[in-house]
């Protein structure tokens, strides 16, 4: 099937998860060079500079978007779930500027990268929850915006410690890392009360339940970092673990859906927890097999999204209007008397 003309116009934020996946990986990578040797460290570079060249198309695809279509990003950013993807931006900024980092050094261009990417991050973040104290009803809190898309903006600040430490930046680092912390659990609660309540979230969106998995990986990455307790890193690791399972439980349900670019809401999550372990292994040699099956797992994912993706792009599937839920409204009114 070819593309539509007007593809362009369904390119949202969420693309932007490609980036975050494959810098991600090549941070994952970089972290196996200790246990792997060269091959890690040339991995890592493949990975960074494909996830740097996927970051150009899709920004420059982004602003002819906004030329063309800017009803488009309008009703994205009024979208109760969508509107949260644009954090994908700064994030993948931040994990560009970390996996640079660690391949070539505290550079000044790294430097300037990771804090546009961290700043921007924190002004998003702020947006988001700004939202919330909105006046207008449709544009604050609701039990459809409460999925796990929302640990992006909200708790994506826990990124911050990757590359901040490195950049001489360990005040700042350590405060937007704090603000993460502070949110998650607010956040995982909210999103708790909403399954307890609401139910779960549409079946094309059982992808992004793994995105609860990042929140606890990165933040025991970052306790690591910020040179706190092993014990801590070791708890977050415990955390991370559980909600691989956990989110595990939907992917029987998740693979009857079409493939769509919700499914890279898989990659970044699984790689970040294989880093948190490869990092772990270095402290302690019992964890370096379950590091390797922790890599090698979110590799084997990532290669079937990029091949999947291929196949959808070519095929015009991926860009295409979001299906809409049709939801069935219970009639109050009584039945009418029999005649």
């Amino acid at each position: 099937m070819p593309q539509r003309p007007d593809a362009l116009k369904y390119l949202a934020f969420n693309w932007f998860a490609i980036v975050m996946t494959l810098a991600g990986l090549s941070l994952a990578w970089a972290r196996a060079t200790p246990v792997l040797g060269d091959m890690a460290g040339a991995g890592a570079m493949v990975l960074a500079g494909a996830a740097a060249l996927v970051f150009l198309v899709l920004l420059v695809m982004s602003w002819l978007r906004w030329q063309h279509y800017p009803e488009a990003l309008a009703a994205d950013l009024k979208h109760p779930v969508r509107h949260a993807f644009i954090a994908t931006l700064p994030v993948s900024l931040i994990l560009l500027a970390s996996a640079a980092a660690m391949l070539f050094g505290p550079e000044t261009w790294v430097a300037a990268l990771w804090w546009t990417g961290s700043l921007t991050q924190f002004a998003v973040t702020l947006w988001v929850l700004a939202r919330w104290l909105s006046a207008d009803r449709s544009q604050g809190l609701s039990w459809a915006a409460l999925t796990p898309v929302l640990f992006i903006p909200v708790v994506g600040n826990v990124l911050a410690p990757l590359a901040g430490v490195m950049l001489g930046a360990p005040a700042w680092t350590a405060a937007q890392f704090g603000l993460g912390v502070l949110l998650w659990p607010v956040l995982l609660a909210l999103i708790g009360a909403r399954i307890a309540t609401q139910g779960l979230w549409p079946e094309r969106l059982l992808p992004v339940t793994f995105i609860s998995v990042a929140p606890p990986a990165v933040i025991g990455s970052g306790v690591l970092l910020l040179g706190g307790p092993l014990t801590l890193a070791w708890m977050c690791w415990g955390v991370a673990l559980f909600f691989v399972l956990w989110s595990g439980q939907v992917v029987r349900r998740m693979l009857t859906q079409p493939f769509s670019i919700a499914f890279w809401s898989l990659g970044f999550p699984l790689a970040a927890f294989a880093a948190l372990t490869l990092r772990l292994a270095q402290q302690d040699s019992a964890a370096q097999l379950p590091a390797l099956v922790a890599l090698a797992l979110a590799s084997l994912v990532v290669l079937v999204l990029g091949i999947a993706t291929w196949k959808g792009w070519r095929e015009g599937s991926l860009l295409q209007p979001e299906p809409v839920a049709v939801m069935a409204v219970a009639d109050s009114a009584p039945p009418p008397r029999a005649q």
